[in-house]
């Protein structure tokens, strides 16, 4: 089965963007996903498809309009019924790896582009909408939002990435920041692939990594050290991390 997105935006022709290259735009070539736009405006019903008006109670910006966002909701949800539907907001849910692979495992998803203030709240009064943050900043738009929220789900199609273990150590997979990656020439700027790297031994290879994972994760993420962990722990020091590196 495809999966399938729809963006509900003032402006379409944002998609796909970066989503018609490399390794999402060959998944999309293959017919392994699948993109449509609607344009909000669309749904505006009067002669000059207004889709946003000042805010109640006065203040800076504009607002939009609930009756226009729920026009294009139920079209969204009478295309995709399954597909759960998402707004990109900075007041919402953090997207977490494990959030975008239950995502990549369903039959889609739609996702509502905000611009101006926001949205009127009656929308998540009155529709299914979740609202997701890529981040603690804000953006013009959900636009590139959208597109990073999709990039995420699309490289966990099956077969997108080819090998099906190709992402199973990555940053987030296990709980973890992914350990130091190295690679030909051995040496550069007098710095050398660590030794332990070139032994040839699988288990003392796979216990540095994770050791540098746990070090990385513990010394930049102390929030997903304490989750991984149970228990909350100071990060070593500077010192401490380039001692335990060079192990």
């Amino acid at each position: 089965m495809t999966f399938a997105a729809t963006i509900l935006t003032l402006y379409p022709e944002m998609f796909p963007g970066p989503l018609g290259h490399s390794i999402a735009g060959r998944a999309g070539d293959e017919g392994k996903w699948a993109l449509e736009t609607l344009q909000i405006r669309d749904f505006a019903t009067d002669k000059h498809h207004t889709v946003d008006d000042t805010p109640a109670g006065g203040g800076a910006g504009m607002v939009m309009k609930a009756d226009v966002l729920g026009a294009a909701v139920d079209e969204a949800l009478r295309r995709q019924p399954d597909a759960p539907v998402l707004a990109m907001s900075p007041r919402g849910k953090p997207l977490t790896q494990a959030r975008v692979r239950q995502l990549s495992d369903g039959p889609g998803v739609t996702i509502l582009c905000g611009r101006f203030e926001g949205f009127d709240e009656r929308i998540f009064e009155t529709r299914p909408v979740e609202e997701v943050s890529i981040g603690d900043y804000i953006l013009s738009g959900g636009e590139i939002g959208a597109l990073a929220l999709l990039d995420a789900c699309i490289r966990l199609l099956p077969g997108v990435m080819g090998a099906a273990s190709s992402g199973d150590e990555e940053s987030f997979e296990q709980g973890l920041l992914e350990y130091p990656h190295y690679t030909r020439p051995k040496e550069w700027e007098g710095r050398t692939i660590p030794e332990v790297l070139r032994s040839g031994d699988h288990a003392k290879i796979a216990a540095w990594r994770k050791a540098q994972a746990e070090i990385i994760t513990r010394s930049r993420r102390p929030d997903l050290w304490e989750r991984y962990t149970g228990a909350p722990d100071q990060s070593p020091s500077g010192a401490q991390r380039e001692k335990l590196k060079d192990e």
